[in-house]
């Protein structure tokens, strides 16, 4: 990967850096997405955090992150239903074509039981994502999360959830760091198509210190990313944003600004 023209970052990934901060400093860089994480949103209007944008020549790739739709009372549901609903409006205000779904998962219920709820919850969605032309991306998360954080765990799951709500207004994020291991990879990707709408790049580390935030740059761990990059162009057709998204204490703790430098030369030469 020579150029930046397709690279994005995520909020997350620079979780030290404000929304100001982070967009100067992205564009210094050459970098022009953004994957906005709705806490950066925080404390300003929106009109604003779209100016800061804007100003910087910066694209809103995805907004991330809505769903956590498995409930144990209706108002739960009820709540659930409302924040999906803010994080489309938010996504429409900031530009974002968008809105990346941790479909969420409680221990108290069967796996079948959860994908239920998840199911229904995108499905009453639909419509409002049409109205403000924001798309719903399914995250599939590595199955270790499938206890509290997402009963949704590969891309056959979404695909096959897709099969029945539908794909006009629901797409899939395929992130590495969830679908690396999966077997069925392949033939899932090829089978998703156009479904797929976004890609997130990251790395495994072995040992991993902590589950959630010890990711690794690409190339720093065991992951493929070229190669699984290679089969969603070629398998399902995706030339859209490719998004870094780093959960790391350990990168999290260094100067941003060198941290900035390795995360631009792994995409280059790891992706």
């Amino acid at each position: 990967m020579e150029n930046l023209d397709r690279l994005a970052i995520h909020t997350m990934t620079t979780k030290s850096l404000d929304l100001p901060t982070a967009c100067a400093k992205y564009a210094a860089a050459g970098v022009p997405g953004v994957g906005l994480w709705r806490q950066w949103l925080d404390g300003r209007p929106l009109s604003e955090s779209k100016t800061i944008l804007d100003d910087h020549g910066l694209k809103a790739v995805s907004l991330v992150r809505s769903g956590f739709y498995p409930y144990l009372n209706p108002a739960d549901k009820h709540a659930a239903f409302d924040d999906n609903i803010k994080a489309l409006d938010e996504a429409a205000a900031v530009g974002a074509p968008q809105v990346v779904l941790v479909c969420g998962a409680k221990p108290e219920l069967s796996l079948v039981e959860n994908r239920k709820h998840i199911t229904e919850g995108i499905a009453s969605l639909v419509d409002h994502a049409s109205k403000v032309g924001v798309k719903l991306s399914i995250e599939p998360l590595h199955p270790m999360y499938a206890d509290c954080r997402s009963a949704v765990n590969t891309i056959g799951q979404c695909n096959d959830m897709l099969d029945r709500i539908g794909d006009e207004w629901v797409g899939i994020a395929a992130d590495v760091y969830h679908i690396w291991w999966d077997p069925t990879l392949e033939q899932e990707v090829k089978r998703a198509g156009k479904r797929i709408i976004g890609f997130h790049v990251c790395d495994w580390m072995t040992p991993t210190a902590d589950m959630l935030n010890d990711r690794g740059l690409m190339g720093e761990g065991c992951i493929d990313n070229r190669g699984i990059r290679q089969l969603v162009e070629t398998a399902a057709g995706f030339a859209d944003w490719i998004e870094v998204e780093v959960f790391s204490t350990r990168h999290w703790a260094t100067d941003q600004d060198d941290y900035l430098e390795k995360i631009i030369s792994a995409y280059k030469l790891h992706v």
